[in-house]
């Protein structure tokens, strides 16, 4: 261990083995009808089609892979995807893009249309009198709100009190019409779902609970691109052994265990899954072995991860296909920020963009966590940047620095 390290080496940190991991089950027809190697397939050519496309960095880390002594170390990039600073560009614009293809083949009989008949204008006075809404952190109302603008529909964003004036700024840049609501997360979900359904609304939720699980599920295989270009990206005879992902409300986390899982089968790689400490609902899903609801506040600096209630598509797919759960400390997030921001190979990693490497960093200064997770100088690790500075006055009071100087 380097002396770069050092600080991480007794942060708190909690480590689950899951106790329902099933390497010998195949991926069976339950998950397949919400996420599928065809479904992202089919995401991916749709979004290729988008004309400020484009696949984001595969960052490889060799310095820090040296200082964890590990083989390597990669770091998906999502900083800059679309313009809008975070991999959740991926998911929200084209679940609504989706929404408004169904509603004006349904009213107009036309197929197969594209991002581009509806970009034409041709179709703008069917879809401008459709109204999305969302609850969000942050960056999933801001791919809502711009794939609204984009497609021509109206969109209603819900914030909870603890979400930054500057995220509620760069969402409602995009025209979204913002409701504030008391109290978390899970709060201004539900305000967001009664809303919806007393109004006649679309609702674009990336949580998915009974009754409500189609269009989360097309917000997850749209992040399932993500996971495909890494893959494509990828040397061949480089695979990972280990993925870290973070989780709120699991979708990632499921996106990426789902392809994982579907694609190489009991030969996927270990993978861990990372919760802020403050908001740890899937590791207290994995802890009971049933879904369950954090009561009290779940504040924590990885605003974006803060969720007392997973998401019931993540869970069935998580139950079986990740291997561990970790929690870490806030401070953790804000030490890889720095560490990523260093000078040497500068990288703007928001503070729960960070997640996933921050649990590799915080896990990786311990012998016994390393064992049990099979950590060794052999091992390569992917993990997932999952957002740049979405929040620039929040970002350069954690780094002192402006992300434009990085």
């Amino acid at each position: 261990m380097t002396d770069r390290m050092t600080p991480f080496a007794n942060l708190p940190v909690a480590c689950l083995r899951n106790p329902q991991a099933r390497r010998d089950l195949a991926y069976d027809d339950q998950p397949q009808q919400w996420l599928s190697l065809s479904g992202t397939a089919a995401a991916w050519a749709e979004l290729h089609q988008w004309s400020n496309y484009q696949p984001t960095p595969l960052r490889s880390l060799p310095e820090i892979a040296t200082d964890l002594d590990l083989d390597q170390i990669w770091y998906k990039d999502e900083s800059d995807r679309f313009g809008l600073g975070s991999f959740k560009a991926l998911g929200g614009a084209y679940a609504v893009f989706r929404q408004l293809v169904d509603y004006v083949q349904t009213a107009t009989g036309q197929t197969d249309l594209t991002a581009a008949d509806l970009l034409s204008g041709r179709y703008r006075e069917l879809t401008q009198a459709v109204t999305v809404t969302t609850a969000t952190d942050g960056n999933h109302g801001r791919s809502v709100a711009w794939g609204a603008q984009q497609f021509g529909c109206r969109c209603v964003i819900y914030l909870h009190a603890g979400v930054s004036a500057g995220r509620e700024a760069a969402i409602a840049a995009y025209g979204a019409e913002m409701v504030r609501v008391a109290g978390n997360y899970d709060d201004s979900v539900r305000q967001a779902a009664e809303d919806a359904q007393a109004h006649g609304w679309i609702l674009v939720s990336d949580t998915a609970h009974p009754g409500n699980t189609t269009i989360p599920s097309v917000v997850m295989q749209g992040y399932t691109v993500m996971v495909a270009e890494v893959f494509d990206q990828l040397p061949p005879d480089q695979l990972p052994t280990h993925v870290f992902v973070q989780a709120g409300v699991g979708g990632l986390a499921a996106a990426v265990c789902a392809y994982l899982w579907e694609r190489w089968g009991r030969d996927r790689p270990t993978t861990i899954v990372v919760e802020p400490d403050r908001a740890a609902c899937v590791y207290a899903t994995a802890q009971q072995g049933k879904l369950v609801t954090l009561e009290g506040d779940q504040d924590t600096l990885m605003a974006c991860l803060s969720s007392g209630h997973t998401s019931t598509i993540a869970w069935d797919i998580l139950r079986h296909s990740s291997d561990w759960f970790i929690t870490i400390p806030d401070e953790a997030a804000v030490l890889t920020m720095q560490h990523l921001a260093h000078p040497r190979s500068p990288i703007v990693g928001g503070e729960s963009g960070v997640a996933s490497l921050a649990g590799l960093l915080t896990v990786g200064q311990r012998s016994d966590l390393r064992q049990q997770l099979g950590l060794t100088t052999t091992s390569r690790v992917l993990t997932f940047g999952t957002e740049g500075a979405t929040d620039p006055e929040i970002y350069q009071k954690l780094i002192n620095r402006s992300a434009l100087h990085i």
